[in-house]
Order: structure tokens, then sequence, then C-alpha cells
């Protein structure tokens, strides 16, 4: 028997989401996507586009985008059985991989993936880890034999196979290492970037590679720790130092979606931005106090998500909701391919 919605992990932020409202391509131009914008302290809203969010920014604005890049992590391999199984590559180093597979390895088994061989050496739920029995190039292998790992409801967009690669990798995408792309930032094209710079408004980028975990269903065990998935990021010591300036100056930062807010609060320490590389599990939600965010810009979430709570640690759960019940009266389109939302 189904468990009742009002009974699930995170149901306080649950809400009904039309599958009519889920894009499944891009605007064209992606800048042409319609944004919604709250002003707190008004608390107004106003619908336009991206093409115009120079309007709606704070004066001397700071974005902060993630310039991870997508890279093709699901891969076909073969058992020495010579059965055929489907890997989603979710972390490697030259000496390990962290996989998802579509069914059961047992462990100690032989695995190939084109001429390269790996060995299963853990296991905890469905996801494995396996050693490459001599030392390889991993990215190299995913770029020449992967695909990009899209989210289910992607197969059902018109688009090609090729043109939703490409739509799914925003125009900051530099550093690969992601399984998902930092959506928010789907929205901005170079012609905007420049506009907004023509404006006033400070750019820059940080690293967070997103793993499958910022997708995953809240669990109870999650909200009891506070804890999330553990993701990489990173911070130049040039990022951090104009971080620090524009701080010090009193310019408001605005994280361009989730992935960079939880970096830069990720890599606060008294105040100040630390560069460097690090993981975080750091569970954004309401009564987080923000240190270094003073503003977002976001698509439109699934219910029930820690995305969704990161959203409401910023205006609060039940204006979260109204804002979202604004969303799906004004036929906004939801997901990754969607529209989105300015709070400032």
């Amino acid at each position: 028997m189904p468990v009742p919605r009002r009974q699930l992990p995170g149901a306080a932020y649950d809400y009904v989401l039309d599958p009519a409202r889920i894009a499944l391509r891009p605007a064209r131009p992606r800048d042409g996507a319609r944004l919604l914008v709250y002003d707190r302290r008004r608390q107004t809203v106003v619908v336009d586009t991206f093409r115009q969010l120079a309007k709606y920014l704070p004066p001397q604005a700071v974005l902060v985008f993630n310039d991870t890049k997508v890279v093709p992590a699901r891969v076909v391999a073969r058992k020495s059985t010579g059965g055929r199984l489907v890997l989603l590559v979710t972390a490697w180093t030259a000496h390990r991989l962290t996989v998802l597979a579509d069914r059961a390895i047992a462990a100690g088994q032989v695995l190939s993936i084109q001429s390269h061989h790996f060995r299963v050496i853990g296991q905890r739920g469905s996801t494995f880890t396996l050693r490459p029995l001599r030392r390889l190039n991993v990215l190299a292998l995913l770029t020449r034999h992967g695909r990009m790992p899209l989210p289910p409801y992607l197969h059902r967009s018109p688009l090609s196979e090729a043109e939703r690669q490409q739509a799914y990798q925003t125009v900051f995408a530099r550093t690969a290492g992601s399984v998902a792309a930092p959506t928010a930032s789907l929205h901005f094209t170079r012609r905007l970037v420049q506009s907004l710079r023509r404006h006033g408004v400070a750019t820059t980028t940080v690293t967070l590679h997103v793993g499958l975990g910022t997708f995953a269903p809240l669990t109870r065990e999650r909200l009891r720790s506070g804890t999330l998935h553990q993701e990489h990021y990173a911070i130049t010591r040039a990022t951090a130092a104009r971080l620090n300036q524009y701080r010090r100056a009193g310019r408001p930062i605005i994280a361009v979606g989730t992935t960079a807010a939880r970096t830069l609060e990720s890599a606060v320490r008294r105040g100040k931005i630390v560069p460097g590389h690090g993981i975080t599990d750091i569970f954004i939600r309401p009564g987080y106090r923000w240190t270094m965010v003073d503003g977002l810009i976001t698509n439109f979430h699934v219910p029930r998500s820690s995305l969704l709570m990161l959203v409401a640690a910023m205006v609060g759960r039940k204006q979260v909701l109204k804002l979202y019940a604004q969303a799906r009266r004004r036929q906004f389109r939801f997901l990754s391919f969607g529209d989105g939302m300015l709070i400032k």
C-alpha cells in the first residue's frame, strides 16, 4: 500500500506539479525564459524575462555562477559472463570509481568498459565501488564512451539526443565533474552576461560538482541528521579575494542556483570566503542563518526536495509555497529546462 503524501518525508514542502508544467526544452533563446521576481523587503512579485534581469537586481550586485561541466557519465559495461549492465559513474579518481548500477553486481566480479577492466571491491545499497585493474584516465574514458545522464523526464523531450546534451550544458561549463547541470545558469547567454556587466553587475564563478544526491528524494535520516550527500567544491584564491572584497564593500552577493549557494555558505570561515578544495554536506533549510548569500536566482524544483527547502530558508516555507502557487497559476514552466525566480 503506498504511503499517503502527507506522511512522506518533507511533506510540509509538498505541492502538486502538473506534468504539463514540466519543461521538455529550454526557452529559445535561453534568456527569453520567464522570470518571477520576489522582493522580500517590499513583498512584491513582478513577472518578466531573464533578458530584463538587470532591471531587478540590487545596485552593484555580484552574481556567482557554478562553472561545473556535466560529464557523459552513463556507460555500458559487460560482466565476465557476457551480461550487459548500465553504470552511472558518480565519482572517480585514477584508482577508484563510485557507480550506480541498473542491476546487482557481486563483490569481486570483474567488469569491462570497452578494453578497460574493473573489479567490484565494495557495495553500499545500490552504490558500488570499482577499482581499475590498471591505471587509466577516467574522464577520457567517459568522454569517449559515455552518454550524458539526463533527468528521466527529458527523455520525452522533442529535442534530439545531441540537442538535449548541448542544451543541458551552461555557457559557464568549464570544470568537468558533474552528473547533473546547475540548472539556474541555463537561462544565461553570453549576450545577457555582457549586458549585465554593462549595467555594473559583477560576475564570478565557483565550482561544485553536482551529484545525483542533489535530486534524490528526502529521507527521514537526512531530515534527522541535518546533512545531505557529499559533494566536492573548489574556489580559487583570486575568486575568494574578489568575493571578500565585494563583501567588505557592501555589494549584495546573489547566488545563481542552489549549488552556488551551498558552495559559498560551505566555504565561509569567520565571515570570509576561504579558497581551496573541500567537501560539503551542508543542508540549508528554514532556520539556517545565511552568512554570505544575500539573494538567489533559482529554478522551480520538485516537491518535497532539499532544493525547495533551501529556497524556503531564504523566504520561509509558507512564502515559498505561495510563490510556487503563483508560478503555477501564471503557467510558468518547471524543473531543469523551465523558468526561474529571483529572490532579492
